[in-house]
């Protein structure tokens, strides 16, 4: 049963199922819950009586759900808004915080969440004032803006992370394999906080000897070490104000760990062979491709360093969790920008789509970024198949495929140029799966002529 009793739930929804679907459970659970088929009706009924808590879905027909977000607000800004969404972005979620939602939750969500989650709306604090928004683009022009693509619940929670992020001061630790995207997350962050208008550097600390990645990051004072000629300031005081994105902290030596700790405890820098303290302003966001809590255990990890970036943490999951909708979503995307390139649509077949999303992706986004760019490059059509796919990739999925015919094959019995028309079609028509429109735009004919190239009788023999 709720904490709070008499509380007044308003649920907005354009699908009847999803609106019973809450319904039911809350009032179940002693609720008092009016539905809305949608957002103007939402507004309506929040100006004639008052709600405590508000579960507003972001994709409606008449208003989108910031939309209606921002007006309860306006109505009442002591309303708890939570905002629902199967199709979340980056760009969704910022809003949505700006605009002073509540929680941002993904669909499908588990009841018991979803009724936590409410009786925990019921008993926060009245909140005071509307947050002013900063003005961000329709939300027709979101989803990948950022260039994070994606409407998993996992990523969907990311998203929310990372706008909590942008309005909070805080370090921030970024977990994921590699490729999935972590300096993407560091950049939006800083591009949406109060640092935006000030330098982000990032640094790949795997990539840099420790003594190395001492100096470049707190600088050197001269004659420190061979070849420091001069005074030199490091990566921490040329980003004052800013955000440094440090990226494979995991393999960092123990010695680093200790300086990168006394910066984040004391904000500060000393020079490699000085022992001046300088004052900095900035703000670290940290990353790993290992799980940190687990070298903590093993002691191969500062467990007071890992507490101190892992103020709020972000994990990413990998592309093979994330399941094939994202999968497909994030291929349109690299296939818009070849698109571009090529000055011609470039499109993926059914069968090239379907091994795409079976294959295991162990590079992550990166990996499949550049599988698109290979399949683009070597497709000689404007349809991407099976054959101009990378062989690893084809090979992982589909192991026992048979060799693929060699071209040849379609005159090595001297046809009559008829019959090679015919063969030539069958072979289009069939790396096109059957799609007649398609294939007769490809060899540059109409239908009426692939139906009549087809029916012709083969030659004899």
């Amino acid at each position: 049963m709720p904490s709070t009793p008499n509380v007044k739930i308003l649920v907005a929804d354009d699908e009847k199922a999803s609106r019973m679907a809450l319904e039911i459970p809350l009032r179940l659970s002693g609720y008092e819950v009016t539905t809305a088929a949608g957002g103007r009706e939402a507004i309506a009924l929040a100006r004639e009586r008052r709600f405590d808590v508000a579960l507003v879905d972001i994709y409606m027909p008449d208003l989108n759900g910031l939309e209606v977000l921002h007006t309860l607000r306006e109505i009442d800004p002591r309303l708890r808004v939570i905002v629902l969404t199967a199709q979340g972005s980056l760009e969704i979620a910022l809003r949505a915080i700006e605009e002073g939602a509540f929680e941002f939750i993904a669909k499908p969500y588990a009841i018991e969440e979803m009724l936590a989650l409410v009786e925990r709306a019921a008993g926060h604090p009245l909140i005071q004032s509307v947050p002013t928004p900063a003005p961000e683009p329709s939300i027709s022009a979101l989803g990948s803006a950022s260039g994070l693509i994606g409407h998993s619940p996992a990523m969907v929670r990311a998203y929310k992370l990372t706008a909590q992020a942008a309005r909070s001061h805080a370090t921030v630790l970024i977990e994921g394999e590699s490729g999935t995207g972590k300096e993407l997350i560091a950049r939006a962050i800083h591009r949406h906080s109060a640092r935006a208008n000030h330098p982000f550097t990032a640094v790949n600390c795997s990539a840099l000897t420790e003594t190395l990645l001492e100096s470049e990051l707190f600088g050197y004072t001269r004659g420190s070490f061979t070849g420091a000629q001069a005074d030199r300031a490091g990566l921490f005081e040329s980003t004052e104000k800013g955000t440094i994105f440090l990226d494979e902290l995991a393999g960092t030596s123990a010695s680093f760990q200790a300086s990168l700790l006394r910066v984040l405890q004391e904000k500060e820098v000393r020079r490699v062979g000085s022992r001046e303290a300088r004052p900095i302003d900035v703000r670290v966001i940290g990353a790993t491709n290992r799980n940190l809590e687990e070298l903590v255990a093993r002691e191969q990890f500062r467990a007071d360093l890992f507490y101190r970036l892992g103020v709020l943490t972000i994990q990413l999951p990998p592309l093979r969790e994330r399941g094939p909708e994202d999968i497909a979503l994030l291929i349109h995307h690299f296939l818009r920008g070849h698109s571009r390139q090529r000055g011609d649509e470039i499109r993926l077949s059914e069968t090239a789509l379907d091994l795409l999303g079976r294959y295991p992706w162990p590079g992550n986004v990166r990996e499949l970024e550049n599988t698109i760019a290979h399949a683009a490059a070597v497709c000689n059509t404007s349809l991407i198949t099976v054959d101009d796919l990378p062989p690893r990739v084809v090979e992982r999925v589909l192991p026992a495929s048979p060799a693929k015919p060699r071209a040849v094959s379609l005159i090595d019995d001297r046809p009559t140029l008829a019959e090679l028309d015919r063969r030539y079609a069958q072979l289009i028509l069939s790396e096109t799966e059957g799609n007649k429109s398609r294939a007769a735009e490809i060899l540059g004919i109409d239908r009426r002529t692939i139906y009549r190239l087809l029916e012709m009788p083969e030659a004899a023999e």
